[in-house]
This record gives structure tokens, sequence and C-alpha cells, in this order.
């Protein structure tokens, strides 16, 4: 394909993902409150995953077609965006309140997940018994927040009362949006990770670097599509879950449903520098809402230069 091809599936790609994360963000809230679900919950599971499963094709296609590199990268990546780009942006459009201490929780589960991921790293190779654990050990997270939040009375949430309130829609409006936002949020991940990737490739970057960057970023388009719209709409619920849980879904989902599909070879790169800056980074989203309640506009004009030096980093590196 030519470059202009590529450009015209990256600015197509840019039109679905705006469309999908509108349509998951609406519905998903608007079950939420139909349900008397808190926002937090839906994000971590609905929202998570929904917009992990660019993640989920990548990693998949990229095993079998032999270049592991860009599976790895890419979730690797991916949650070094999500939290430096995704979070960033989204603080720098409205102030994110941290006020519930589910939040807490998850963020300290996202920690210890991308612990264990760097050990598994270490080892060379993902196999298929270690993806089955590590599948395993997302659906004893789901079965556990499924509980609590079952368990939950039901209150007034504080922070949820400055929430922009979206026009009520029908139940099956809601679901449907639902379903219909993570299918665009895909479909326009796809065009625009494609074209991006025949970009790179075309300038000689290394399959490593694709999927740690170009990759990486491109199948968190939904991520930072769906934080941009819920930073508008102030559902500060669904921006931190939508992160920590799409963090959590990558690394146990995604690597784990890949390995059990085809062993995953590891390059030592990853054991040794690109993990180890992302558990860093996740330690440091544990520091920072811990600490704080409220995510403000300096921390984003802070952590989209993180973010914009640690792909320098890996450009210098091609």
């Amino acid at each position: 394909m030519d470059v202009l091809t590529d450009l015209g599936f990256l600015l197509g790609g840019l039109v679905f993902l705006f469309f999908g994360g509108e349509c998951l963000v609406r519905g998903s809230v608007a079950i939420a409150e139909r349900f008397g679900i808190s926002k937090l919950a839906v994000g971590l599971v609905v929202v998570g995953f929904g917009t992990s499963a660019p993640e989920l094709l990548v990693s998949i296609q990229a095993v079998l077609s032999g270049s592991p590199d860009i599976a790895v990268g890419n979730v690797v990546g991916s949650n070094i965006a999500n939290i430096l780009l995704v979070l960033g942006v989204a603080a720098l459009i409205a102030p994110i309140f941290n006020g519930d201490s589910r939040i807490r929780r998850d963020v300290t589960v996202m920690a210890a997940a991308s612990a264990a991921l760097v050990g598994i790293l270490m080892l060379g190779d993902i196999s298929r018994l270690i993806g089955a654990v590590m599948l395993g050990a997302l659906v004893l997270y789901l079965v556990i927040t499924y509980r609590v939040e079952r368990n939950r009375k039901v209150s007034a949430s504080t922070h949820e009362v400055a929430d922009v309130k979206d026009p009520p829609i029908s139940l099956p409006l809601a679901i449907g949006a639902s379903v219909l936002g993570p299918l665009l949020l895909v479909f326009g991940a796809r065009l625009m990770v494609d074209g991006a990737t025949d970009i790179a490739k075309s300038f000689g970057v290394s399959e490593a670097v694709i999927g740690l960057t170009v990759v990486a970023v491109g199948t968190s388009l939904p991520e930072l599509a769906t934080a941009i719209v819920a930073a508008f709409r102030r559902h500060a619920d669904v921006v931190i879950a939508n992160v920590v849980g799409s963090n959590i879904f990558n690394i146990l989902a995604i690597l784990g449903i890949t390995a059990m599909i085809s062993p995953i070879p590891v390059a030592e790169r990853f054991a040794t520098t690109d993990g180890p800056i992302m558990l860093g980074v996740a330690f440091a989203a544990v520091v920072l809402l811990f600490s704080t309640k409220m995510l403000g506009r300096p921390l984003g004009a802070l952590l989209l230069p993180v973010y914009t030096a640690y792909v320098v980093f890996q450009g210098a590196r091609i």
C-alpha cells in the first residue's frame, strides 16, 4: 500500500474510534444507572474489556504470523500508554476525582499483575500453562469484583453528583450501544494500526519498537477515545476504571489467551528494559491514586512529556 492509502486508514480509524468511544460510554453508563451498578464496576469490566479487544486481536495475529515481539510489545507498550498518555490527556481535559476506595483496590491488582508479568518475561517464554494460570487469575479477579459489587450497599456517591447527566436512553438502546461501541473501536483501531505499521516498516523500524510504540498506541486508541468522551462528560469513574481495567485485561487476558493458542517466546529486552519500565509506571499510578483524590491538569501536563520521552527513548533504540 502507498503512503496516501495508509494515511487514509489512519484518518478513517480516527472517525470510527470517536463514535465507538461515544457509544461505549453512553451505553455502559446508562446500563450502570438502570441496574444500580457503580460506574467503576462497569468501567472495569465492560469498558476495560471492550477497549482491550484490539490488543487481543493484534497479539493473536502477531504470534500466529511469527511476530512475537509485536505481541508482547503491544501489551507492554499499551499499558505504559494507558497510564501516561490516556490518563494524561483525560486529566488535561477535566480534573479527575479519585474518591472511591475501590479504585485503589483495583490499581493494586494492576500493579501486582504487572509485577507478575515482569517475572514471567524473565523466563524467556510464556507457555500455555502460564497462559492458563493468567486467565484463571483474571476469572478469580472478576468473580471477586462481582461479589463485592453485589454485596455493596447502594448509597449516594459524592463524586457522582458533579457528573454530566446524559439524556436517558432505553435499556435495549443502551445495550446496543455497548455492543456497537467495542466493534467500532476494534475496526477503527485495526485501520489505524495497519496504516501506522506499514508506514513504520517502510522506515525500517524494528518489530519490537513497532509493537511498543506504533501498535501499542494504535491499540490504546480505544482507551484514549473512551477516556476523552468520559472526561468531557465528567464520568470520572469511567476514566480511571477504563485505564486500570484495560491494563489488567491486557496482561491476564490478552497474553493469557494468546499464550494458550501459541506459546510466546520473549525477547530479552522486554525482561530487562521495557517490562521494568511498565512496572515502574504501574507503581507510580499506585502511589498517585493512593496519595491524591484529584488528578488535575498539572498532572496531565506532566504525564504527557514523560510518555513523549519514552517514545523518543524507543526511537533511539532502533
